[in-house]
């Protein structure tokens, strides 16, 4: 069975995205289906919304 990860940004439990190592990310609302997302795209996302552009 998938391990399924809760955002720790998210101020409801219930309502919130969720991280599956290797599987993708799916909403918690609807927890039956997900996107499938690579590890490449993954840390490609990551580097891009931590990226701090200068001012």
């Amino acid at each position: 069975m998938p391990v399924w990860r809760k955002s720790s940004y998210s101020p409801d439990a219930s309502d919130c995205v969720e991280i599956g190592r290797g599987i993708g990310i799916r909403d918690s609302k609807a927890p039956t289906t997900h996107l499938p997302v690579s590890g490449e795209a993954w840390s490609a996302f990551l580097r891009d919304v931590t990226r701090v552009t200068p001012q």
